[in-house]
C-alpha cells in the first residue's frame, strides 16, 4: 500500500531519480543517527532498557495515558489491542471497511484473536454512520445468534480517506455510545500525530476519547522502526503478555527507541511543514485546472493528496508511468530531469503523502511536472 509523492531531481546529465511510493521510506537524520550510536541499552524483555523506558513514559504523557509499550510495528500495536480487549473468541469488533487495520493487515484480528470483524461504510471524511453503528450494535444485543460486540475501533488520521483527521466531536460521540453499550475504543493512530497538528491540538485531546490508542514511529516521525500501545496500567500490563506470545518482545531496543523519541519531540515542526507542502501540491494543481486531474482542496488536510483522474484517458496508472517517466521535451525546456512516483489508488483515484525527505523545492517539481504530461491519448 505505497503512498507517498516525492519529486527527486538531477541535472541533465544525471537523469531522473524515481522516488520510493511510500512515507515510511525516511532515512535517519543525522541526529537520529547520533541519538542511536549513543543510547543506553539493556535488555527491554525485562524492562531494562533506560530508553525505551524513557520513550514509553514520554509517548503516555503526550498521549495522556498511564502507560505505553513500544513494540516493532502499528501493525502488531493495533493486534495486541484487538487481544487485550476482545479476549472472548468470537467476539465482534467494529470498523470502517476501508481502515487499514480491515484491509492491510492481514486479517489479524480473525487469523490470530479468533474476533470476528463488522465492517461499515467509511464516509468520504473518514467516519461512520453513528446511527447505523448503534443498529448494528443494538441487532447483536438482542439477538442470539450474533457475535457479541465489545470493540469499536477508529483510525485517525484515516490512510484511505486522504488523511482526514477525525473531527473531535466525532470522538466525543463515538465514546458516548460506547459507554452506553459497555463497548470499548481503540484508535489506530499511526498517524495520530499528523491529526493533532492540523486541528492544532494536544495529543491527548484526541486520545482522551479511547481506551487504548497506537502510535507510529516510522512514517511521518521519520523513526525506522516502532511503534507504542498506550493505555490504562492494567491494559498495557496484558498488553506486555501478549507482545510476548506475538515473538515482539525485544533485547536492546534502546537504539529504535532514541530515534523514535527524537521524532517524537519534533513531530510538531516536522509534520506542519509536511502538510504545508502537500497542501501547497494540491493548491497548484487546482490552480493549473489541468484537463486530466482535480483536487479537492477541502479534503487535503494532514500530508496526503488525493489527486482525481479525469476523462477516459489516462487511467492511475497510466499517468502514474507518465510521471515517473522524463521526456526529451521536459529536459529540453527545464534542463532538469525530474521523475515523480505516485500511487494508483483507485479506479479514477491517484495517491501522494509527502514526509520529512520531501522538501518545497520537490513540491514544486512535482507539481511543474503535471505541465508536462500530454493530456491526448497515445497512438
Amino acid at each position: 500500500s505505497a503512498e507517498v509523492s516525492e519529486a527527486a531531481q538531477k541535472s541533465q546529465s544525471s537523469g531522473a531519480v524515481p522516488a520510493h511510493p511510500r512515507d515510511t521510506v525516511t532515512r535517519p537524520c543525522a541526529g537520529m543517527r547520533r541519538a542511536m550510536a549513543r543510547a543506553a541499552v539493556g535488555d527491554d524483555d525485562y524492562g531494562e532498557d533506560p530508553t525505551v523506558n524513557e520513550l514509553q513514559r514520554l509517548a503516555a504523557g503526550v498521549l495522556g495515558m498511564e502507560s505505553a509499550l513500544f513494540v516493532p510495528s502499528a501493525t502488531m500495536a493495533n493486534l495486541i489491542a484487538v487481544m487485550c480487549h476482545c479476549q472472548r473468541r468470537g467476539a465482534q469488533l467494529f470498523l470502517g471497511q476501508n481502515t487499514h487495520l480491515h484491509l492491510h493487515e492481514h486479517g489479524g484480528a480473525a487469523q490470530v484473536a479468533g474476533v470476528h470483524s463488522q465492517a461499515l461504510p467509511d464516509l468520504p471524511d473518514g467516519t461512520f454512520d453513528l446511527e447505523q453503528l448503534e443498529l448494528a450494535i443494538r441487532e447483536a444485543h438482542s439477538s442470539r445468534y450474533y457475535p457479541r460486540p465489545e470493540l469499536i475501533c477508529l483510525e485517525n488520521t484515516h490512510s484511505s480517506a486522504g488523511g482526514r483527521a477525525l473531527p473531535l466531536t466525532y470522538l466525543s460521540q463515538v465514546r458516548g455510545l460506547a459507554d452506553r453499550y459497555g463497548l470499548r475504543v481503540h484508535m489506530d493512530g499511526a498517524r495520530l500525530m499528523n491529526a493533532a497538528v492540523a486541528q492544532g491540538v494536544e495529543p491527548a485531546q484526541i486520545a482522551q476519547h479511547c481506551d487504548s490508542v497506537s502510535l507510529c514511529f516510522s512514517k511521518g516521525l521519520g523513526a525506522p522502526a516502532g511503534a507504542v500501545l498506550a493505555g490504562r496500567r492494567e491494559f498495557v500490563s496484558e498488553a506486555w503478555r501478549v507482545r510476548k506470545l506475538l515473538g515482539g518482545g525485544l533485547r536492546q531496543a534502546g537504539v529504535l527507541a532514541a530515534a523514535a523519541r527524537l521524532g517524537l519531540q519534533h513531530a510538531e515542526r516536522t509534520l506542519r511543514r509536511d502538510h504545508d507542502n502537500a497542501r501547497r501540491f494540491a493548491e497548484g494543481i487546482h490552480v493549473l485546472d489541468s484537463p486530466l486531474c482535480s483536487i479537492n482542496l477541502a479534503a487535503v488536510e494532514t500530508n496526503i493528496v488525493m489527486v482525481n483522474v479525469q476523462g477516459p484517458w489516462p487511467s492511475p496508472a497510466e499517468l502514474c508511468d507518465r510521471l515517473c517517466a522524463v521526456s526529451e521535451e521536459e529536459v529540453a525546456e527545464t534542463g532538469q530531469a525530474v521523475s515523480v512516483l505516485l500511487l494508483p489508488w483507485s479506479a479514477r483515484t491517484v495517491r501522494a503523502v509527502w514526509h520529512r525527505n520531501v522538501s518545497a523545492r520537490d513540491t514544486e517539481l512535482a507539481r511543474r511536472k503535471l505541465e508536462f504530461v500530454p493530456c491526448y491519448r497515445p497512438e
